[in-house]
């Protein structure tokens, strides 16, 4: 069952990666970088269950917080108030 979650979230991966990289302007892709950020943090909690490792959680957690921070960053460069 967990394993057929981590295969559906790939395809999704797959299709914002895509916009991450072929994105017609900057705020689309700060949008697929969040959204991907999010994406990779439910493959990281659910690959925390299927493989019984909590070591997995605590780089999710982290990579949530840099994730935040990095959005954060990049829209308040946006917006030219740095």
């Amino acid at each position: 069952m967990l394993a057929a979650l981590i295969l559906l979230l790939l395809p999704p991966v797959a299709m914002i990666l895509w916009r991450f990289l072929k994105g017609p302007d900057a705020p689309n892709r700060i949008l697929a970088l969040d959204t991907l950020s999010v994406l990779f943090i439910s493959l990281l909690a659910l690959l925390a269950i299927y493989e019984g490792r909590s070591i997995y959680l605590d780089v999710a957690f982290v990579f949530a917080l840099v994730g935040f921070a990095g959005v954060v960053l990049f829209g308040r460069f946006l917006e030219k108030e740095v």
